[in-house]
């Protein structure tokens, strides 16, 4: 199936949410594309800078093998660069194939932020890409300063949409990257008032560590795109793991690849089936 943009996802979402996976390795864009095929649902394939810079600093040959997957699978998918501070790599994603950027500048002090952010949605609208932002802080993260109590106020966040002309927004709700365990507790109050301040789509990132009931009453609230990342790692991590313990001597990558790709494959589809996005 040819590759389809993210907005495209999310204007066919009004009564759900689009889910973001991300891909680390070819084994998690597969995993993916068979987890929402398994499911029936469209999904956003998303690399972030991190996984760029894994791969040695190339977007190049990781954004052609995410790509190949996506137009290879019969779920329409795709390509999203995410949490993006380098400006070259910004630049870098209108050639390989992606629909959309996160254009993180939360780091910087909020003027800064308004003003990077500004630049590169006017950037990315003249090629067509749909842009996504952050305001408030989503731990988990060095350096972030995300603690309970800390949330994106909406007052804020609608003068920052206003000012920097971005197509979607990612909030502190109360979830946070890098969770192991699905522990977290969203503040639904303050996502109801956001969807109602805020025009354009709300973002929950760090959703490995949110239960489905609660992301569920999320998209209830207004979420519309939920990204998950560490619930793959840890799917592909544990059958690794697993296989390993029981056949210590296997030296093939592939004979232990293979269950972790199926594990995070599982993982992709029941995501997909809790929050169940409009099916295609």
């Amino acid at each position: 199936m040819p590759l389809v943009r993210t907005s495209e996802l999310m204007s066919g979402a009004s009564d759900g949410a689009v889910l973001a996976f991300n891909v680390i390795t070819v084994e998690h864009a597969e995993a993916i594309a068979a987890g929402a095929e398994t499911a029936g649902a469209g999904a956003v394939l998303q690399v972030s800078e991190n996984a760029v810079r894994f791969h040695g600093g190339d977007l190049a040959p990781i954004a052609a093998a995410t790509a190949a997957v996506a137009r290879a699978s019969r779920a329409p998918l795709a390509l999203h660069l995410d949490h993006v501070e380098s400006a070259d790599l910004l630049r870098a994603c209108a050639a390989h194939g992606f629909g959309s950027v996160m254009f993180d500048a939360s780091k910087l002090p909020y003027a800064k932020n308004v003003k990077a952010t500004a630049e590169a949605a006017r950037w990315a609208h003249a090629r067509g890409i749909w842009i996504e932002a952050e305001i408030g802080r989503v731990g988990g993260k060095p350096g972030d300063a995300h603690t309970p109590g800390v949330r994106t106020d909406p007052a804020e966040a609608a003068a920052y949409v206003a000012d920097t002309g971005v197509d979607a927004l990612a909030v502190a709700v109360g979830s946070s990257h890098a969770m192991t365990e699905r522990t977290a507790t969203l503040d639904h109050t303050l996502i109801a008032a956001l969807r109602a301040a805020v025009p354009v789509p709300l973002v929950l990132h760090g959703s490995s560590g949110v239960p489905d009931v609660e992301l569920r009453r999320a998209v209830a609230a207004g979420m519309k795109k939920i990204n998950v990342g560490t619930a793959l790692n840890k799917a592909f991590t544990g059958a690794v793991r697993a296989f390993l313990q029981t056949h210590p001597q296997t030296v093939d990558p592939r004979a232990y690849l293979a269950p972790a790709r199926e594990a995070m494959a599982e993982t992709v589809a029941g995501f997909l089936r809790a929050v169940r996005p409009r099916p295609w």
